[in-house]
């Protein structure tokens, strides 16, 4: 793997405003399907009443650590709050239609690559993580357990999930049952690039509208 201007490809600059706005819709309508209050979903999530309906207004850039907490309190993996319906719902997803997300706190930028609309328990997400920096997402427990499995396709990860730490070389794979705090560090002066496979009870069908 070459440097960071030579290998890794340049990542477009997502539109927040768009971004916030369809994280903003999905919050509120997955809300309102689980039947939950703002504040139920603050006592349920430990994220302020306050911030979820900043959120919920498309009026806050939140962060990966901020909406994983909100992600479960509403029982569903992160991913599924930057899920968006599409013109033509399908078993094909094309490039162009897969959001990406760039995370204001680390920098690392997720793109939702399955088709959200398909009748599959399995989400798959490509991240593309910034040389020296870490995420820790404390929102899962045994209660909102999630499978998963990390696949790491360029440079160096390091996972840590309670006591156990595994360093991911490209190529590597780890699967996961996510119950607890999960930190993920690249320890590396070089980006890296890494997908993870995620597995759902059912597919999240609610309408953003």
């Amino acid at each position: 793997m070459l440097d960071n201007d030579s290998n890794m490809k340049e990542v477009a600059t997502p539109d927040l405003n768009d971004i916030n706005q369809r994280i903003a819709r999905r919050v509120a309508a997955l809300r309102a399907g689980s039947g939950l209050s703002l504040d139920a979903l603050a006592t349920r999530s430990g994220v302020s009443r306050s911030t979820i309906s900043l959120i919920e207004r498309g009026e806050t850039s939140a962060t990966a650590v901020v909406l994983e907490k909100v992600a479960a309190g509403l029982g569903v993996a992160l991913a599924a709050l930057f899920e968006a319906e599409r013109a033509a719902p399908g078993p094909l997803m094309r490039r162009g239609e897969q959001t990406e997300w760039r995370d204001p706190a680390s920098g690392y930028v997720r793109r939702n690559v399955s088709p959200p609309d398909h009748p599959s328990p399995l989400r798959i997400v490509e991240v593309e993580f910034p040389a020296g920096k870490r995420v820790l997402l404390e929102g899962s427990s045994p209660a909102n357990a999630i499978d998963e499995q990390v696949w790491v396709l360029e440079g160096t990860m390091t996972l840590t999930l309670g006591h156990a730490s595994h360093r991911l070389e490209a190529g590597d794979c780890l699967a996961l049952h996510v119950d607890g705090p999960i930190e993920f560090r690249n320890p590396t002066r070089r980006p890296a690039r890494y997908a993870v496979v995620i597995a759902t009870p059912v597919p999240h069908r609610i309408s953003s509208r």
